[in-house]
């Protein structure tokens, strides 16, 4: 029993039975001593609890002395109708995709031994022009956390077979877009279910290929099918049949959206699955044919969901897949004028050259969807509960070996409270476990080649001249042969002193005094970039006032500001880090159509 609380009714249960009760107390500061106090008094005063009953004269002693696992048997039904199951909470809407929780035996073990079949297996790849596979300059593929394992290989496409896809796309279009949204629908939920159906593969192939820690490779599935139905459901809805306009004459008029032509999707390295497939699910689901050019780094992964694609009843010209370097593909693909659209993930300065490509086109102007980098940061003010702050600080900047668009890379504290927080940290970072990405205990993986781990390596050697270290993780002893970088923190004088965003797991540390909020805000808002920002803060008036003041596409509020879900929160930068709309929201399907007014 907990020291000074029922003491009378221990009491009577020894003397009756004789039986030794372990007494145990809190011990520690008063910062860590009252909450834990609180909470005990808040579990013991609640009303079905039994020291609460117990002094209720009016609860009867059959009720009291009724074993807990009597009153559960005695139910109707254990489960409660009004609690959806996880794969129900969408409603009617869409069925949720499929989780797999690791630390439950049960789970794991049939997950972990349908990912072990692909331990040793070689995938080939090559350019996809009207369904059928072509060859081209070989690209060989090793694992980023040993590059002595060879993972597989893939053709890359040249120029003429860039041109030859485009045709084939642009003739598909017609039929494809008279197709109903509600087929077209059908294929794409039917791809879901095939990713699901291929979890095992799919995984080690993020594992081989991109590097990803097991969990990080369950998420990228998960987010693909919920791109694939939340687009499809869209769709299915919303573009079935067009919406009446009455106008002030008493007539009805018809709103129509269409699929615009052959867009083109270009996708990233670090979700080469759910972003891939968001991009063109989108596209598809719209009306439109794609050629898409995944990063020439996570091909394989790209190949294999075309190849289901393909299996699930997309027809062969409808989806056209050009893998190959972006300078040689990317610039082909982007120039030609039959290309109606363009979605792209990516960095900043890739955005801006395509940006001007499609603007020195001679043709009429096209959609440019693009989601780019930040400088993302995160405000901590002397409110916040430290344990809390350092838990999702952890999470931000160092999830996926801080390659996310919207991960962490600059944590403002308030000087108040900085000291504590940045000692929590530390000891944070030294639990961090960084090795092979297969390993249940393995916390950061590698980084996804050696451009990128050079650049990172020769960011940090330049600030350990310029700034203080806080802390530095340690390595695996059997990771010497792949592109690890070390989680490292530094705390530096200002945001400022970051030319760059430096995508990977490195955090950047500033202090700032209580009077200087509004100064922080407006140095995050002059780097011109504006993906996410998390805040920490008790006191609503002030994240409420960050939140207003902050030109970011999504603020998070007293939780880490990474893993957006889709249809739940939609993602999406502004300035430097986006065009908009969001990816996985409700306006986003719409920028891949044009509208059709029918008088």
């Amino acid at each position: 029993r907990l020291h000074g609380m029922g003491e009378a009714l221990y009491n009577h249960v020894m003397d009756i039975y004789g039986v030794n009760v372990r007494i145990y107390a809190p011990v520690g500061s008063h910062k860590d001593l009252l909450p834990y106090l609180v909470r005990r008094l808040l579990e013991n005063g609640a009303n079905s609890s039994f020291v609460h009953r117990l002094v209720d004269a009016r609860c009867p002693i059959d009720s009291l002395v009724q074993h807990p696992v009597d009153v559960l048997l005695s139910r109707p039904t254990l489960h409660n109708h009004l609690i959806p199951l996880p794969k129900d909470i969408f409603g009617a809407d869409r069925k949720n995709s499929a989780g797999i929780n690791i630390d439950i035996e049960s789970e794991w073990t049939p997950f972990r031994d349908s990912v072990e079949a692909f331990k040793t297996h070689h995938w080939t790849a090559g350019p996809i022009v009207n369904g059928e596979v072509q060859s081209g300059d070989i690209f060989h593929v090793t694992a980023p956390y040993d590059r002595r394992e060879s993972v597989g290989e893939v053709a890359f496409a040249s120029s003429d077979l860039v041109a030859k896809a485009i045709d084939v796309a642009a003739q598909a279009f017609p039929g494809w877009s008279g197709t109903p949204a509600a087929e077209r629908g059908a294929c794409l939920q039917r791809l879901a279910d095939l990713l699901e159906a291929n979890t095992g593969e799919l995984v080690a192939l993020c594992h081989r290929e991109a590097g990803k820690t097991i969990q990080d490779g369950i998420d990228e599935i998960r987010e693909a099918v919920d791109f694939l139905r939340f687009y499809s459901h869209q769709a299915a809805t919303e573009f079935a049949q067009g919406k009446s306009v009455v106008t002030f004459d008493g007539q009805s008029r018809t709103l129509s959206y269409q699929g615009r032509g052959v867009f083109a999707c270009i996708s990233p390295w670090n979700f080469p699955l759910a972003i891939f497939l968001g991009q063109v699910s989108a596209a598809l689901a719209a009306g439109n044919t794609v050629v898409c050019k995944p990063a020439e780094q996570t091909s394989l992964i790209a190949f294999r969901a075309i190849q289901m694609m393909l299996e699930a009843g997309v027809p062969a010209g409808v989806i056209q897949f050009v893998p190959g370097r972006g300078a040689e593909v990317g610039s082909v693909l982007t120039s030609d004028e039959r290309i109606t659209g363009v979605a792209f993930t990516g960095s900043t300065e890739t955005a801006q050259r395509i940006n001007r490509t499609l603007a020195a086109r001679d043709c009429d102007p096209v959609p440019f969807i693009a989601e780019t980098g930040g400088q993302n940061a995160m405000i901590v003010d002397s409110t916040a509960l430290p344990e809390q702050v350092v838990r999702d600080v952890v999470r931000s900047a160092f999830a996926s070996a801080g390659q996310r668009c919207s991960a962490l890379r600059v944590l403002f504290v308030q000087e108040d409270v900085a000291d504590r927080i940045i000692t929590l940290i530390k000891g944070a970072m030294a639990e961090l476990s960084v090795g092979r990405p297969e390993l249940h205990s393995t916390d950061v993986g590698p980084v996804i080649d050696k451009t990128a781990k050079d650049k990172l390596l020769t960011h940090i050697g330049a600030l350990k001249n310029q700034a203080k270290m806080v802390a530095q993780a340690s390595l695996s002893p059997d990771c010497s042969h792949g592109d690890f970088v070390l989680p490292t923190a530094f705390e530096i004088r200002g945001i400022n002193v970051l030319q760059n965003e430096n995508f990977g797991p490195i955090l950047h540390i500033v202090r700032f005094k209580a009077n200087e909020l509004d100064q922080v805000i407006d140095q995050i808002n002059q780097t011109g970039f504006g993906l996410t920002m998390g805040v920490h803060s008790r006191n609503e008036r002030t994240y409420s006032h960050i939140e207003r003041r902050a030109r970011v596409g999504n603020c998070y509020i007293n939780r880490d500001q990474v893993g957006a879900v889709v249809g739940v929160q939609p993602f999406g930068g502004q300035g430097l880090s986006g065009t908009g709309p969001k990816a996985g929201g409700p306006h986003y399907l719409y920028r891949f159509t044009k509208d059709v007014f029918t008088a």
